[in-house]
């Protein structure tokens, strides 16, 4: 199955959304993205797995270079609405921090606007 590769960034927060399967042979798709955010990275990274059926070894190693990517520059690493199967993937590997997964949007949004307005407040 391909690897579609959804973004939106609004120069502070970017999403990527990931839907079909992050493997060996579409992984390579997704490192210009990451070279592109390299390049002015965002405050905070949203990867959304929520139509990601299948991630592999090539895909954690995405994974690993955004959230290196992001604790280099400062930013923020988080994951929303991981398959099942993605999840368990990486409860297996201690991919990602517990408190940086998301179960939803609605909770996702709620952390972001919190910490937006912690920034707003210091």
């Amino acid at each position: 199955m391909p690897l579609i590769i959804e973004q939106d960034n609004d120069g502070t927060t970017a999403r990527l959304n990931l839907v079909g399967e992050l493997d060996t042979d579409t992984a390579p798709q997704l490192r210009p993205v990451i070279e592109g955010l390299a390049g002015q990275p965002p405050s905070v990274l949203v990867l959304r797995l929520k139509d990601l059926d299948y991630i592999s070894s090539a895909g954690l190693r995405c994974v690993f270079q955004m959230k290196k990517l992001m604790k280099e520059h400062g930013g923020r690493f988080v994951v929303s609405e991981p398959s099942p199967q993605v999840r368990k993937v990486f409860d297996i590997v201690k991919a990602v921090p517990v408190q940086s997964v998301f179960s939803s949007e609605a909770e996702l949004d709620a952390y972001l606007d919190k910490m937006q307005r912690q920034v707003g407040s210091d």
